[in-house]
């Protein structure tokens, strides 16, 4: 097969999921004139990804409708379109809306594109290498043949508890995925309900509950039991020139002392240009003490809340409806249809307890793939073509998205994209990170590198 500067040439590429992060890649070769391109997707419908399809009205983006347009060289498509599909609404949109900009965006797309795009429906389960290329094994037996593949999960189920794991709690009373379910099925104002977790996606639940008329108690336990900060009026200070420390004291400082000059959001948000270049220069050892002393901090202020969900979380709790704690769960046994929950509050020794109806699993997404029950990514790694980032974050990949086998050498044919690559990249969690990931492989892929303005 024909190289280009010593790499494969690349003629059609395999993405296999169809979420935000595999649609937009999708979209971005045929904006760029690069590979055919094949879309897999086991769901009913692509381009919504978990995040989008499984909105409740009450779920809003957690990033203005300013900085959420899909297309980095057209920075205010997204405005464009809600002025025209939905007037009325700007500041944090609803992200079932959201999902619809990217359905449309697709179609449109596959319109264009004719035979330079296809979707196809099912579920893909192995990727097998030769010398030429790649072949994609899909569950009902069919094969599909690729130059490349690109993955892009999404974000994975969270891991289960080993104390719930140990407990086998029947079905009804354990919603190992938050999304998988209407978790507010069968409650009642009498019941309670245990949420593993106090991140976003707990606050999506108990918005969730709330509005589905559940008027019963909410308890929210993490490690540290922090919530998520609100988004505030953005900072018109002078930015930041230059990258700030990489060692964990050291940017804790700086931050500290910054956010004494123009407040703590402000402070924050004016890393973002910095995040990915100081990620790629600490060492492993600089990352590591970043994830066990201030990852939980730097979530809770960095992945804020529009401010009408904040609201809402504020007034649960203010009411008693929602609680949120600090603490350890340590067993769980289930007790005449309900689940007997130990729990250690942070900092202490003795155990405390509580009665519930149902557990839900907010803990976040899984990341090492080690443990992963995805049927394709479990082939993956067994098979050596994939291994999981030195921080058992997420899947091993370079700077250029391509994956690193566990012999350590990257493939150029496999690449992988969007939250599974967080080890190498960190802030690949959100649209704005995504979309210039996205649209770099896409450039690459279509040998447009040499082209100005790429990660706009």
């Amino acid at each position: 097969m024909a190289l280009s500067g010593g790499r494969p040439r690349i003629d059609h590429v395999a993405i296999i999921g169809a979420g935000f992060t595999g649609s937009l890649q999708a979209i971005n070769l045929v904006r760029h004139g690069g590979p055919r391109a094949t879309l897999i997707e086991r769901r009913d419908r692509a381009g919504r990804g978990v995040a989008y399809s499984a909105a409740h009205p009450d779920h809003l983006l957690n990033v203005r409708a300013a900085n959420m347009s899909a297309l980095p060289d057209d920075p205010d498509h997204f405005l464009r379109w809600l002025e025209q599909a939905h007037p009325g609404i700007s500041g944090f949109a609803p992200r079932i809306v959201y999902g619809q900009y990217l359905d449309e965006l697709l179609s449109e797309t596959c319109a264009q594109a004719g035979d330079r795009l296809r979707l196809v429906g099912g579920e893909a389960i192995d990727v097998r290498f030769d010398g030429t290329g790649a072949l994609v094994a899909m569950a009902d037996g069919e094969t599909i043949a690729a130059d490349a593949v690109i993955l892009a999960p999404g974000n994975l189920p969270p891991h289960e508890p080993a104390s719930i794991a140990r407990a086998s709690l029947d079905h009804d009373l354990y919603a190992a995925d938050p999304w998988a379910t209407d978790v507010a099925e069968g409650l009642g104002d009498d019941d309670a309900v245990l949420i593993i977790g106090s991140g976003l996606t707990m606050v999506d639940v108990a918005l969730l509950l709330d509005a589905r008329g559940f008027r019963g108690r909410i308890v929210a336990l993490s490690r540290r039991g922090l919530l998520a900060r609100s988004h505030g009026e953005a900072s018109g200070a002078k930015r930041l020139a230059e990258r700030p420390p990489v060692a964990a004291t050291a940017l804790l400082g700086a931050v500290r002392r910054r956010s004494e000059e123009i407040g703590w959001r402000g402070a924050v948000d004016e890393l973002r240009p910095f995040t990915q270049d100081m990620w790629l220069a600490a060492s492993i050892d600089q990352r590591r003490r970043f994830l066990r002393h201030l990852r939980p901090w730097w979530d809770v202020h960095r992945h804020r809340l529009a401010p009408q969900v904040g609201q809402k979380i504020a007034a649960m709790r203010e009411r008693g409806q929602l609680e949120v704690l600090g603490g350890k769960l340590t067993t769980v046994e289930q007790d005449r249809g309900a689940v007997r929950v130990s729990w250690r509050p942070r900092g202490r020794v003795e155990e405390r307890t509580m009665r519930v109806r149902r557990i839900v699993n907010c803990s976040g997404p899984q990341g090492d793939v080690r443990r992963t029950e995805e049927p394709l990514l479990r082939r993956l790694h067994q098979a050596g073509a994939i291994r999981p980032d030195p921080l058992h974050i997420g899947i091993d990949v370079n700077a250029r998205s391509e994956t690193i086998d566990a012999a350590g050498h990257a493939n150029p044919r496999l690449l992988a994209l969007g939250p599974p690559t967080r080890g190498t990249f960190w802030e690949i969690v959100a649209v704005p990170d995504i979309r210039v990931q996205t649209w770099s492989v896409a450039r690459r892929l279509a040998l447009a590198e040499w082209v100005g303005g790429e990660g706009l």
